[in-house]
């Protein structure tokens, strides 16, 4: 900015406003953290939107699944307090049983999943039966005082559901003056249900149906409370219970017995128990499996290792439902983030706009994939070239390959779901019981070439005609929906062997009473130990050579029809090119993050804290830049079992002020600052474990590590 002019002035020059920096959202992170940021806002909302659809679905399967069981509960807890439900103008109404109604919640092992059931029935219960719902953690609890105070708490945030006059200054019991007492419970109750129900007021539909709605207390881990406090909350609540409607759920991860082992039988004599069951987090996991991994609807797959890394996390650690869903969804960001050509990895209506779109670079990208290099060097001269040099070319292909691998998914499920109609009922389970199981079998690698699929199909030559023709009938059912596409065919063909089965079904009882019946004529004649031993060798002779009946052809007829559908349809997706835009396969990095390794990660961030904190540098030396618990860390290794604190604390000095520019002796004089840095550093590795007090030596500490001099 300059000026020239004739005279002199005075010029002003405003400087420009420098613009704020807005905080960064999610995409901003997801495009940073991108090797090649090409079409990252695309691949983030992708991602989000895929992730959107898979958790709305896995949200729906939730409810349907606990639908039965939060429909039991509601029954429960509406016939439990009938009394006050049906009163009309007579508040003396009472209950005739000192009982406190309790409903028993088998949930299961599966702790972490709890939250989520408990938080689903509070808002079902808010919904349909009352608002007066607390939930009751043992970690908040540790007295009766504190129980008291979470109810009543809890309790007071729902007096505005039942539009009570908040102005109201005639009151006798608020809020913020509240003894935390029954009684008092007992009070504010009666006041907020004699406001809700004045004649003055405007009754809502729903407090016309429940005009005394019960008070249902939580206890959402039972086996965490102390005897103690519940015993006394028990009994002081079975003094109300003809002035309060309790209703009391327990929720049990084990097993009903610990409500005994909890409470003496006087205490427990005073509930009405009831059981309720939900259902196994193994059935759970079944479906999840079936309507997200085993469904067309979402383009997104796991390979065999990836799937059985979540199953393996599921089986042995938590049996947690919520954490699999959660390392799903780690699977969805990983791929989006870490394959480039994730753009791909869409609805089948979107992937001709994107494929069209994609650039020289992206195009390079489809040409490196492992199976996309297999295909070329399958294919002529000719055609490799074009494949490698032209990318209009390339993109025909591109979008051809992705039609395919979606036409192989729509086939490749229904002929799982057939195998394993026929595998699920063998004996020992040579495929293994669940979907999942065969699934990861035959994700890994060709099942067919496999000695338990061997082991299978011979037992299947061996199958009973009632659940011979009962499979076939499963497999109709779930080869209908294909009718008139590729698996017609295939359809007709079971259709055809039903048929038969039919038809032969008469003439072979037919036979079979003929056969008998001859059998015995023959056996039944007079004759001696030669000709008995004669006949019955003959007719052993004959069963050698006799020709297999219309069943056992037929039957052999199945299993080669299956195992047709097997070689046909079930090849690994390894086969199919361009299966990594749709596949997730990077196990080692699911289980990095999934299975946590704490003594590894403790020492990587200890002794190399730049792998961590990337302002440092990766020396390998001990500098005065890195926090005062790593270089304690690195001292300590250099000593032996018992470590000398004095000079534990004269070294790390000497590397804390190592760029202060003083003399020998000034550094020998510790000051207090670095001494209590010292003491923290040394406290906090204690906490870790690394270093303990010992009685050998007062002034010394016993070090815990490995290896030392």
């Amino acid at each position: 900015m300059t000026t020239s002019s004739v005279s002199k002035g005075c010029f002003v020059f405003k400087p420009s406003a420098k613009k704020k920096k807005l905080p960064l959202t999610a995409a901003d992170y997801f495009v940073e953290s991108l090797k090649n940021s090409e079409d990252g806002r695309i691949r983030f909302e992708s991602c989000q939107f895929l992730w959107q659809q898979m958790k709305s679905q896995t949200e729906q399967l939730q409810e349907e699944l606990n639908k039965k069981l939060f429909d039991n509960l509601i029954s429960f807890l509406k016939k439990s307090h009938s009394d006050f439900q049906n009163r009309k103008n007579d508040w003396n109404c009472r209950v005739r049983s000192s009982e406190i109604p309790t409903a028993a919640l088998l949930l299961g092992v599966n702790v972490t999943d709890h939250d989520l059931t408990f938080s689903m029935l509070s808002d079902v219960l808010n919904e349909h039966v009352t608002p007066y719902v607390v939930l009751l953690q043992a970690k908040e609890c540790p007295g009766i005082k504190q129980l008291l105070q979470k109810l009543l708490s809890q309790l007071m945030g729902c007096g505005s559901e039942l539009d009570v006059d908040e102005e109201d200054d005639h009151t006798p019991i608020s809020q913020r003056k509240m003894n935390c007492s029954m009684a008092s419970l007992s009070g504010w109750y009666q006041e907020i249900t004699k406001k809700a129900h004045s004649p003055k007021k405007k009754r809502s539909a729903s407090l016309e149906l429940c005009q005394a709605p019960p008070i249902v207390v939580v206890f959402k881990d039972l086996e965490s409370f102390t005897s103690s406090v519940l015993q006394e909350f028990i009994v002081i609540s079975s003094r109300y219970c003809r002035e309060l409607p309790l209703v009391l759920v327990f929720g049990i991860a084990t097993s009903p017995m610990i409500i005994h082992r909890l409470m003496s039988h006087s205490v427990s004599s005073l509930l009405c128990i009831e059981l309720f069951q939900s259902l196994s987090c193994t059935e759970h996991l079944a479906t999840v499996v079936d309507k997200l991994l085993l469904s067309n609807q979402f383009p997104f797959k796991l390979s065999g290792r990836v799937l059985q890394v979540l199953i393996t996390i599921f089986l042995y650690h938590d049996f947690s439902v919520q954490n699999f869903i959660k390392g799903l969804q780690l699977s969805v960001v990983e791929h989006f983030n870490s394959q480039p050509l994730s753009v791909l990895c869409c609805d089948l209506q979107d992937i001709k706009r994107r494929v069209k779109s994609l650039s020289h670079n992206q195009c390079e990208n489809v040409r490196h994939l492992p199976s996309f290099m297999s295909f070329v060097e399958s294919q002529t001269p000719e055609v490799q070239v074009k494949l490698l040099t032209d990318d209009s070319y390339l993109k025909e292909m591109t979008r051809k390959f992705l039609q395919d691998l979606q036409m192989y998914h729509e086939n490749y499920t229904p002929v799982l779901r057939c195998l394993h109609h026929f595998t699920c009922i063998l004996p020992k389970y040579p495929l293994g019981k669940q979907i999942r199981e065969l699934y990861c079998a035959c994700l890994e690698k060709n099942i067919w070439d496999t000695e338990e699929y061997k082991s299978a199909l011979n037992l299947l030559r061996m199958l009973a005609k009632d659940e011979l023709v009962a499979t076939l009938h499963k497999c109709l059912d779930v080869l209908n929906p294909y009718s008139g596409r590729q698996l017609d065919s295939a359809l007709k063909k079971l259709k055809e062997l039903l048929a038969y089965f039919q038809c032969i079904e008469g003439d072979n009882l037919e036979n079979v009473d003929n056969d008998e019946s001859s059998t015995q004529k023959g056996l039944q004649k007079k004759t001696d130990l030669y000709q008995l031993q004669k006949t019955l060798l003959e007719m052993k002779e004959t069963r050698r050579t006799k020709k297999p009946s219309r069943f056992e052809s037929l039957r052999l007829e199945v299993v080669d029809f299956l195992d047709g559908l097997v070689r046909d349809y079930l090849t690994p997706p390894e086969e199919q090119p361009l299966y990594e835009v749709v596949y997730f396969s990077s196990a080692t990095i699911l289980r990095k993050h999934l299975n946590a390794v704490p003594r590894i990660a403790l020492h990587t961030a200890l002794n190399n804290p730049s792998s961590y904190l990337k302002s440092l540098e990766n020396d390998g030396t001990l500098s005065s830049a890195a926090p005062d618990i790593c270089i304690a860390y690195k001292l300590h290794l250099e000593c032996g079992r018992l470590i000398n604190l004095y000079d534990w604390l004269e070294a790390f000095a000497t590397v804390v002020n190592a760029d202060e520019d003083s003399d020998s002796d000034s550094l020998k004089q510790v000051d207090e600052m670095t001494h209590a840095r010292f003491i923290r550093a040394v406290s906090e590795l204690e906490l870790l474990g690394f270093v303990k007090p010992t009685k050998q030596k007062t002034d010394h500490v016993a070090r815990l590590t490995w290896g030392g001099c």
